[in-house]
Parts: C-alpha cells; structure tokens; sequence
C-alpha cells in the first residue's frame, strides 16, 4: 500500500491524536504476567499494535504448550524473539523454536544466548550462528553472573532481567560497556519493582534477586514514541493538536512518564512546539506551535534512538542543521535508518551526511528538487511515519509501503486524516490548489 499525501487545506486549530499502548510497556506486561504464578495476560485490546499481538500470541503459545515442542513466528518483532527467548529458558519442559520473518532473522541475538548459556540454559542456533531461528529447551537456571555488551540493544539486558527472578541464585549483569536505550532498562526496572521484585541498577550492572512476582499491576501508559510524530505535524504545520491514551491507557505529562521517548517534549520545544496539559481534554497533552526555534540543534541520542526519524525530518523541512550522535544501534533496526534517512532526504534536497557508524548531521547544504518526492519506507514504521507529514512543505509526495506503521500505530493514518491530511492513490495526479499551496 502506496499513499500518496496532501496537506490540510486549512490550519489545524483542535486536533486531537488518539495514541496506542505502549508497545514497550504492554510487552513487558505480558512477558512478567508470564512469569507470575496463576496470573492471567493482560486483557487485549482493539487498538493494540502488530507487536503486541506478536507478543500476546507468542506467549500464550507458551504458556499452552504442556511440554510438547512449538514454534513460534515472531514476524518482524525483535521485542518479541528476545524476550520470548528468555521466557522459554526459564519454564522447565518447555521446547520452543522460535523465528520470523527474514528481517527479524538478519537482527543479532547472540549476546542474549551466550548470556542465557552461561547461565545453563540449552538454546541451539538452527541457521547461521548469532541469529534466529533459535531453539530453546527450557530448564530451572542458576543463574549467578553474567556479561553482556549493552551497546548493542537495550532488550537483551531487559530479557535476561525480567527471567532473572525465576534463577536459583538470580542474576547479576556486569556491562561491558555504556547501555544504549538506557531508559528502557530504567522502565523494565522500574516495572519489576512494582511487582514486588528486588532490583538494583548501578551504572555498569544490573542485580536481580530471585524471588516472586506479585500480581500483575496496571500500569499502562499510551506511547511517547508514537507521539513524536505528532509533536513533527505541530512543528511543519503550526497548528494545535492534543495528544490522548484511549479508555484506560493514560498519557501522562513528560515529567510523569516511565517512558524514556518522552524527551520528545524538550527536544521538540528546541523546533517551536510547546507542551502543556490540556484544559479541555482530561488527561490530554496539548501541543501548540511557537516562534522559538533554535537556529541549529546537536543531540546525543544515544537514550532515545527512536526519535532520530522524527528530529531529522523536522530539522531538514524548517531549515535547522543539526548533529545527532549516539545512533550505532540504529543500522540493525528494521532497517539501516541511518542510510535511509540520508538517501531519503536527498529527495527534498537536503544534503546529509553519515557520522560513520554512530550519528548523522546536516550543515544546511541543499541542491534542487529533481522530481516529487516517493518516499521508500524500507517496511520501517518510524521511517514511513517520519517521511509523510513533509506533506506540508511538498503536496503530493509519496510513501510507500505505508502500511507498515501497523507494527506500532495501526490507527497512525486514520488519526493523521482526522487532521486534514488527505492520503490518495499514488497514481492520483495532484491537484492544481495543492500545487498552489507549495
């Protein structure tokens, strides 16, 4: 599915964006219910993303099994396969084989093995070594000490913690260098604790005691990640939008949130978008544009890696050159979002270029545009999500492979829609009041 997209024909002045779970926080949900004696999965939910569900299917897979061998799909979730590895490691009897679509079998698990190895778990690689498919015959682990390179992905650290409470002697992780996505660590400890676990983080280590999860607990917010791609229209369009959780999800302010992507807020203030709680919808986060933008923006985004599409996107279309470091781990996404974001932004003219294998920069240099924008997605929902509100600056550019966003925002388009965009067939001509606009 290819869209072709249009701008709002007028300001937006009250739109309101509906966000999905957490897909961070409800894995990690599923995967501690799992681990809890006699709890049941959180319930489901009818706006869930691609990786919940993944995530959900997966483990009830497992918790189903009753010692007979399964294989599990994780599709293109790399959340999934390396919780669900720990999670079969740690149930005694169980035999699970778990793959995905070739994507996911290209994004490296091995430090999460040789972690899980040393700890006496049985996982036996069934294609080439370091990756999935994986096979893992769970047993009652002792535990005890590991190392694990952190700079790699956040997950591994997170899996091996949430498994640890359920190891004889739990587990203390030394880190063999600086974590990326630290905040995630931050959220699954934090997440932990609540459930009655004993977790100590220090800045080189983490140490979980074995012990008992309690019940489940509530505690699920609407996804700061999704957000920034809102906080992005406010930025491009100047309009108003308020951000909201549906039903029981909340959407707590920035400084409320476990979420680490909820530094969306101040680095977006830096691009002319404030953030403030609304006074009409309770609970809502209203954004709202502002004069105030920094004349170049430099960013280590080493924490919160995710928001490098949004950012980058942003800071080409309103013209401020920027430096974002801290970004190794962002070519072994879905895909190398580094090289797309600068072969993606050649298409609107902005020069950027690669910092090696860490960062990405833009001085302001530009060349003409030599054809309307078609945005190659990559099948990345962060890239096709990021590349379509340039809309507003370029009517008629196109995304493709749009619906990819399912795997973290499937209401993304209906939402961006509701505010005025119009999404059409990439083979639409465009209208002649739009080429007036640009």
């Amino acid at each position: 599915m290819d869209y072709r997209i249009l701008p709002p024909e007028e300001l937006i002045e009250e739109g309101v964006a509906a966000l999905p779970p957490s897909k961070s926080i409800m894995n990690r949900r599923l995967l501690m219910a799992a681990l809890t004696p006699g709890a049941p999965l959180p319930p489901a939910r009818d706006d869930e993303c691609l990786d919940i569900k993944v995530m959900r299917s997966a483990v009830g897979a497992i918790l189903s099994s009753g010692g007979g061998r399964v294989e599990i799909n994780a599709g293109e979730s790399a959340t999934a396969l390396r919780f669900l590895c720990s999670l079969a490691a740690v149930r005694p009897g169980c035999d699970v084989v778990l793959t995905g679509e070739p994507g996911l079998l290209r994004r490296p698990v091995g430090d999460l093995v040789d972690a899980l190895r040393s700890c006496g778990a049985e996982i036996e690689y069934l294609a080439g070594e370091g990756h999935a498919p994986l096979r893992v015959v769970g047993a009652a682990l002792d535990g005890g000490e590991v190392e694990i390179d952190p700079s790699v992905s956040s997950q591994f650290v997170s899996s091996l913690m949430m498994a640890a409470p359920l190891m004889k002697r739990g587990l203390k992780i030394r880190f063999l260098g600086e974590p990326v996505s630290l905040p995630y660590i931050k959220m699954t400890a934090a997440m932990m604790r609540r459930r009655g676990v004993d977790v100590d983080l220090a800045p080189l280590s983490a140490e979980v005691a074995p012990g008992v999860y309690s019940d489940t607990v509530s505690d699920q917010e609407a996804d700061w990640s999704a957000a920034a791609f809102w906080y992005e229209v406010v930025a491009l369009t100047a309009g108003w939008v308020t951000l909201k959780g549906e039903g029981d999800v909340s959407f707590p302010m920035p400084g409320d949130s476990i979420q680490g992507d909820a530094a969306a807020a101040r680095f977006f203030e830096c691009l002319g978008v404030l953030t403030e709680a609304s006074e009409d919808i309770p609970g809502g986060v209203a954004l709202s544009p502002s004069p105030e933008v920094f004349g170049r923006l430099d960013l280590d985004l080493k924490d919160y890696p995710d928001l490098a599409p949004a950012l980058t996107v942003t800071c080409c279309m309103l013209g401020v050159p920027f430096r974002f470091v801290g970004l190794s781990n962002l070519a072994i996404k879905e895909s190398d979002r580094l090289q797309a974001l600068v072969e993606e932004m050649d298409k609107v003219g902005c020069v950027l270029s690669r910092i090696r294998d860490y960062g990405i920069e833009w001085e302001g240099k530009r060349h003409p545009l030599a054809a309307l924008p078609e945005f190659d997605s990559r099948g990345d929902h962060r890239l096709a999500m990021a590349f379509a509100p340039v809309a507003a600056y370029v009517p008629g550019i196109v995304v493709k492979d749009a619906g990819c966003v399912a795997k973290s925002y499937p209401g993304y388009w209906d939402t961006l829609r509701s505010l005025g965009f119009q999404t059409l067939d990439p083979s639409a001509p465009v209208p002649e009041s739009a080429l007036e606009r640009e």
